[in-house]
Order: structure tokens, then C-alpha cells, then sequence
């Protein structure tokens, strides 16, 4: 009798073993990547043909609606402040003195002629509210078993209107994405790497940005410091600190 049930719980244990949901990925993801607030210092590191050049700033975070960056150098690019509330974004030159919004088409434009747009710095919004989700099968990426993960939008204003996925099964964090055009269109690719738990949770220290229509190798983004859940003064998130 004890051999049949071992026989019985090895034969039905797999099936029990159910893979979740695409909601419940989507949600896994946003519980390690969104956080109430955050700090961070980085490096944008783009590659193109002239070469390489480095980027370094400090930014601050409030959810998804609330965002402030501070570029720290070159010396070029030092002062250069970026200031997003809810949908809206403006962006301050100390070359020219100037505050300007940035909509429309202009949200499509490079960021200081990285593979990153303006809307791309602007798409922080969780994925459960944006898209919904299929899970097609596992995969391997770097070694690692994958969720292989589909996602259509469920807004018509999303920067992407479906995306590829292949998320770490252990650590619920996308290792590879493709991005989709509504055309079907491949337009970026992203890639997330040395991943490290902080605060409880997992998150990519190293991400490369491609965009897939022009050449080059990409943009690395490179977080060197990063602290969530913490105390930002309201000041931060106004349209007069873009000239302090």
C-alpha cells in the first residue's frame, strides 16, 4: 500500500507543480522592479560609431508618476535635468538656460543620441496595468530556465504595443525582452543582467538597450548605487528644481 501511494504522489506530483498564470509572472515582476520610491546613481555607456562615450547622473522616483534626473557629467552634459510628473515630462539645458516639454513625436527622440527615447525613460508604469499576458513554454537564456512570456497591451498609449519576454523562473525578473511595434515590427531589444537581491528583492544592476532600426551596439545602463522606500522631499518633484 505505502509503495502505491509513493507511485501515485511521483505520478500526480508533476501536474500538481502548475506553472503560474501570465498574470501572476506580471505581477512577480513588478513586486522585484516598482517600488514605492527610489534613488539611484548610474552610467549610461552608449556605443555607436564614433566610439563610446559615458553618461553619469542621479535620479529620483515616486511610483510611476513621479521622477527626477540629474546629469553629473560630462562636463557637457553636466546640469542637464529631466523632471516627469504623471504623463507629462520637461527637460532643462543649462547651455541655453531653458525648460522644455517634451510630447508628441518628440517623445520618440534619443536621449543624448543613446537607443534609449524619451518615451523609454518615461515607461515605468507597472506591466499588470498595461499588458496581458501568455505564458508559452520555457526556454534557457545565459543558463538560466525561462518563462517564455507574451504580452499584448491593454492601453492604446503604451510605447510598445507587444513584447516578448523570457523571465527567470527562480527570480521573476525578465533576463530578455523583445519589443514590438504595432506594425509587428521588432523595434528594441533589452537584455537585464547581474541581478542581486536587495531589500528583499531582485534587481538588474546591468541592462543593454538595442534599438534594432539603426546600427551600433547598443546602450548600457549601469546602476553603481540603489536604495528603495526612501525619504524625498516633495521640492524634488518640481518644475523649480529643474533650475536650482
Amino acid at each position: 500500500m505505502k509503495t502505491f501511494v509513493a507511485l501515485l504522489l511521483l505520478l500526480v506530483g508533476p501536474s500538481m507543480a502548475a506553472e503560474p498564470t501570465g498574470v501572476e509572472i506580471l505581477d512577480a515582476i513588478d513586486a522585484n522592479l516598482s517600488s514605492e520610491n527610489r534613488f539611484l546613481r548610474s552610467r549610461m555607456i552608449i556605443h555607436n560609431r564614433r566610439g563610446e562615450r559615458t553618461i553619469e547622473s542621479q535620479s529620483w522616483g515616486e511610483g510611476t508618476t513621479r521622477s527626477f534626473t540629474e546629469y553629473l557629467s560630462p562636463p557637457r552634459e553636466a546640469g542637464t535635468k529631466m523632471l516627469k510628473l504623471e504623463d507629462h515630462l520637461w527637460t532643462y539645458s543649462p547651455s541655453t538656460d531653458r525648460t522644455i516639454q517634451i510630447s508628441g513625436h518628440m517623445l520618440r527622440q534619443s536621449v543624448m543620441g543613446s537607443d534609449l527615447s524619451y518615451e523609454d525613460m518615461m515607461d515605468d508604469a507597472d506591466l499588470s496595468s498595461s499588458y496581458d499576458a501568455t505564458v508559452e513554454g520555457t526556454e534557457e537564456v545565459d543558463g538560466r530556465v525561462c518563462w517564455k512570456v507574451q504580452l499584448e497591451a491593454t492601453k492604446p498609449d503604451v510605447a510598445y504595443q507587444s513584447r516578448r519576454m523570457w523571465v527567470d523562473k527562480e527570480r521573476m525578473v525578465p533576463l530578455l525582452q523583445e519589443l514590438f511595434g504595432k506594425s509587428g515590427r521588432l523595434l528594441k531589444t533589452m537584455t537585464l543582467s547581474d541581478l542581486q537581491e536587495i531589500y528583499g528583492r531582485w534587481y538588474p544592476m546591468k541592462s543593454r538597450f538595442k534599438d534594432e532600426l539603426k546600427s551600433g551596439e547598443g546602450t548600457e545602463f549601469v546602476i553603481d548605487e540603489i536604495a528603495f522606500d526612501q525619504d524625498i522631499p516633495d521640492h524634488v518633484f518640481t518644475k523649480a528644481s529643474l533650475r536650482k
